[in-house]
């Protein structure tokens, strides 16, 4: 003879069947709406959030670049993936590539475009460089980077037209970027005429006040050979400046080495009346 279940039981066990086929429900539930909205998700990032073609990029802040200019330096092909781009890649490769010393990529969703927002390099110096087919003239900008003539012209300022960079290198952009720096911080200025690289690797200014200074190779003296050079042009007195020294060498910035100028030959007398 079976023993008859306690009171309560049978509902206890038909409330706990109950409880789990709900939870089964749910869970189908969810997975359900986790495939749907992985699959919309898909859709949408492979169909909805493309760019289409060289209009949806847009370039903002630059008088020289366009649109197709940066979709062949980023080498960007079509259709593509909006957040396939990479914003960091595409910087460096428009900064490498176009006359442009800032960059900022963003990717904007609605409507699906790329943004490009671009800061121009600015000509400072008019330049030479030597090359195969002979000297070729063009600009450089503050950091040392060449420019072309056209893209020199398009971006020069104000104080490029007296200013001169003889014997521009790649190797040496660096060197000038430096020399360019502390120009501005020295206050040189307009006071400054040239910048020459001559084939031994020295580096030569043209000062309008000082005549010519060699500073000699681009070691690790170089700022301070600068420094002193700035200090020269301050300290040196008017009546010296006026006379133009033959040359200065900075080369020991510890001994600079001042070429003075010959005695200056007194004026004519006018001819003296017969007596």
């Amino acid at each position: 003879m079976s023993t008859p279940s306690p009171p309560g039981s049978e509902r206890r066990r038909q409330l706990r069947q109950q409880r789990i086929r709900e939870r089964l429900r749910n869970s189908w539930r969810l997975v359900v709406l986790l495939a749907l909205s992985g699959g919309l998700g898909y859709g949408l990032l492979r169909q909805g959030w493309v760019l289409s073609g060289p209009s949806q990029v847009e370039v903002i802040g630059s008088e020289l670049v366009r649109p197709e200019h940066v979709v062949q330096a980023a080498q960007l092909t079509f259709p593509q993936p909006l957040l396939a781009l990479e914003p960091k890649r595409i910087a460096a490769a428009v900064v490498n590539a176009l006359p442009v010393e800032q960059v900022q990529v963003r990717r904007l969703m609605a409507p699906p475009r790329l943004r490009i927002e671009l800061v121009d390099r600015q000509a400072v110096a008019r330049a030479q460089r030597r090359t195969a087919k002979g000297i070729e003239q063009g600009y450089v900008d503050r950091f040392g980077h060449w420019l072309s003539i056209r893209q020199g012209r398009a971006l020069a300022t104000k104080g490029s037209k007296g200013f001169l960079v003889l014997g521009w290198q790649p190797s040496y952009r660096p060197v000038l970027a430096l020399v360019l720096a502390q120009r501005e911080r020295l206050e040189l200025g307009s006071d400054l005429r040239q910048i020459r690289f001559d084939p031994g690797g020295n580096i030569w200014l043209e000062s309008a006040s000082l005549g010519q200074v060699r500073l000699g190779p681009a070691d690790g003296q170089l700022a301070r050979r600068l420094e002193v050079l700035g200090h020269l042009q301050k300290q040196l007195p008017a009546q010296i400046k006026a006379r133009r020294l033959p040359s200065i060498d900075l080369s020991d910035p510890e001994q600079p080495e001042l070429g003075l100028p010959g005695p200056v030959a007194p004026p004519p007398q006018p001819p003296q009346p017969p007596s």
